[in-house]
């Protein structure tokens, strides 16, 4: 013992155990016993070739020689100006968001447990549910989720917990991210529910053919606005009393830019909202922050927690966990989720953001966004040999063209150009615009002119 402290194998010899994996030696010499074992290495199969020998092999280097490595190694990479999307989107976020939430009370805070000590980024917390509940007209929003992906698949696992006594059918439209559809799956797989495809036309639902695939065994529809290809869904609301009429639960897919200017969910018959928050992080290659909003009548059925208001002993307003569903440590069995997070630092940001943008901020990005998406169609439909848009629809920052030449040729060679685009089929491709490379549009259709 030095320092106060007792090292591991103090605690071992004393019969305390570790500091980490309190069990006695007699313990331990127990239970390895029980499975037929000499020590504990014998409980892993780890082969010579990864396992650790107690040396990195890592030569001692300075910071600057490290630095300029790094540096090195990051400039090999080719520099692409990335006109993706498909559900990942780059849009601007201010000098603000980065400043304040790195502040050391956000960054070392981890689930808010104790009220007492937390009450900032509780309140924080609750403004961002507060936001949604206004942009999408439900009454209830989780605090935070992981992604668009797990909502979908929390939103499903709800739907069969609701109709547990009949239905086992999950509809999602044909056209869908791929991800979203097998995480989906996956979640499914430890249930009776089935996921099926209904078709799209022209880029939006196939009412006439959803009707035909509803019945009484379907438990969730699964609708996107703005859809995976950017178009925006004309038929909300009769696809609402479809799903009304069978008693089915209407599940649709959005992101907070959007529903700022599109037919709020609620007025529509939606009774599950999911989505990427899409503010916050930029694109983050990938990394996003799910939403979940529902009604009030499920209120004990979503997979997350609430942050709610109360007062304390002096009347003072004060926040709280007031709804924790989904926590395995308190509803063990009768838990409604197994997510181990929720998001909390980026669903702060994507609220800090929301936030500094403002109602009009936020409306004006969004039709920022339908402006782009018809901009880069009528430049890109100019073009001999491509089509913008293939969908005679309205658009949403992104747009599907068809080219005369085949998509992954045409991709290849607008990437040896600087540019990133989507292939999404033999002759078509993705394009999408928001504010961060706007000012590359007319320097990808000279590309797309060069190539195609």
């Amino acid at each position: 013992m030095e320092g106060g402290s007792v090292s591991s194998d103090e605690h071992r010899e004393n019969g305390r155990g570790s500091p980490f994996a309190p069990h006695t030696a007699a313990e331990t010499t127990a239970m390895l016993d029980a499975v037929g074992v000499e020590s504990e290495d014998h409980l892993f199969d780890i082969p010579e070739e990864i396992e650790f020998d107690g040396s990195f092999d890592i030569e001692p280097r300075s910071e600057r020689a490290i630095r300029e490595e790094i540096a090195s190694m990051l400039g090999r990479n080719e520099d692409l100006v990335e006109f993706l999307g498909r559900g990942h989107y780059d849009h601007y976020v201010p000098s603000a968001v980065d400043h304040l939430a790195d502040r050391s009370e956000f960054l070392t805070s981890y689930t808010q447990y104790q009220p007492e000590v937390a009450q900032g980024f509780l309140q924080a917390l609750f403004e961002y549910q507060s936001m949604l509940v206004e942009l999408t007209g439900l009454e209830v929003a989780n605090c935070s989720m992981y992604d668009a992906a797990t909502a979908l698949g929390e939103a499903a696992t709800l739907a069969v917990r609701v109709r547990a006594t009949s239905g086992d059918r999950v509809l999602v439209p044909e056209q869908l991210h791929d991800g979203r559809r097998a995480v989906l799956d996956s979640y499914l797989a430890g249930t009776d529910a089935i996921v099926e495809t209904y078709p799209m036309d022209d880029g939006i639902v196939d009412r006439d053919a959803l009707a035909d695939a509803i019945d009484e065994d379907c438990v969730m529809v699964y609708t996107e606005n703005p859809t995976v290809r950017g178009t925006i869904e004309e038929g909300l609301g009769a696809i609402g009393e479809l799903t009304d009429d069978h008693d089915a639960l209407f599940c649709l897919g959005s992101d907070p830019v959007a529903l700022s200017l599109l037919e709020e969910p609620a007025s529509v018959g939606a009774d599950v909202v999911i989505g990427d928050a899409a503010l916050g992080l930029g694109a983050a290659d990938g990394m996003g922050l799910g939403l979940f909003a529902t009604r009030e009548a499920f209120l004990r059925q979503v997979p997350g927690r609430l942050v709610g208001t109360g007062e304390d002993s002096e009347e003072r307003r004060a926040y709280t966990l007031t709804l924790q569903t989904r926590e395995q440590h308190i509803r063990r069995e009768r838990a409604t989720s197994n997510i181990c997070t929720n998001q909390a630092w980026v669903a702060l940001r994507a609220a800090m953001h929301v936030a500094w943008l403002g109602p009009d901020g936020l409306t004006d990005l969004a039709k920022e966004s339908v402006t782009r998406a018809n901009e880069v169609a009528e430049r890109l439909d100019a073009i001999d040999g491509v089509t913008a848009p293939i969908h005679d629809r309205h658009h949403f920052r992104e747009v599907v063209a068809r080219t005369d030449r085949e998509a992954s040729a045409l991709k290849e060679d607008l990437e040896a150009e600087g540019y990133a685009i989507h292939a999404i089929d033999d002759h078509l491709v993705q394009v999408c615009v928001t504010e961060t490379n706007a000012d590359r549009i007319d320097d990808l259709v000279a590309a797309v002119e060069a190539v195609a």
